[in-house]
């Protein structure tokens, strides 16, 4: 007999994203397992998911989540009106993966690699009909060295349509993908807001195409 599902998910108030115990402890219990991956001790909050949410494009239709934790992120998405059938969430961790299956369960999750975005995007389809609009981001930049994010950020801007965002979440004071970082993408950069109620506090940032040009892919064909 499949679980029944969690009432937490029966609970939307005004698009908030609910953080229930559940997800409190099974998020505790990855951190405890790997806290470099999971780059946080308690899942990211409501106000939070409100200002990355908000970032998002105008009309927007395709979206890819990475590093998706428990979900947050995920049910402000849903909440908000994205088509099931058009988001898919990226999640390394295989734990996470399956509580995210079981809470989402119209929800395309992949449990792999950010940095193979891209061609995850294409092999469930969302690239079918066109680029992506967004990439919504919870993954640590914070602990990654600079060739990871840079990875990340080339295939996910592959993936992007002209006008697509990456938004991006910190606990830091600075954006978390440096000048030179970013220069060598073609990418500029804005500061969105502030999550002060967040545990820790929070920084959004968006990322975006400073020109029209496409970012070369993480594979290169073989001559």
């Amino acid at each position: 007999m499949s679980p029944s599902p969690d009432p937490s998910l029966r609970e939307h108030h005004g698009g908030e994203a609910a953080i229930d115990l559940r997800s409190i402890r099974t998020f505790l219990r990855q951190w405890m397992r790997d806290p470099v991956r999971t780059a946080s001790v308690t899942p990211s909050g409501r106000q939070l998911a409100r200002l990355m949410v908000s970032q998002l494009p105008p009309d927007c239709g395709r979206i890819v989540e990475l590093g998706a934790g428990t979900g947050v992120f995920t049910r402000a998405l849903l909440d908000s009106g994205i088509p099931a059938s058009q988001l898919l969430v990226v999640e390394i961790n295989p734990h996470l993966g399956d509580f995210l299956h079981e809470r989402f369960p119209g929800v395309a999750v992949a449990c792999a690699d950010a940095r193979h975005l891209d061609v995850l995007a294409e092999q469930h389809g969302l690239l079918a009909a066109g680029k992506l609009d967004a990439v919504v981001s919870g993954l640590g930049m914070l602990s990654m060295n600079s060739g990871l994010r840079c990875e990340i950020l080339r295939a996910a801007f592959v993936a992007l349509g002209e006008r697509g965002r990456f938004i991006q979440f910190t606990y830091g004071p600075f954006s978390p993908v440096k000048r030179h970082e970013r220069e060598a993408l073609g990418l500029g950069v804005r500061r969105a807001g502030f999550a002060p109620r967040n545990l820790p506090p929070a920084t959004v940032y968006v990322y975006e195409r400073l020109r029209s040009r496409q970012v070369v892919g993480v594979r290169q064909p073989r001559s």
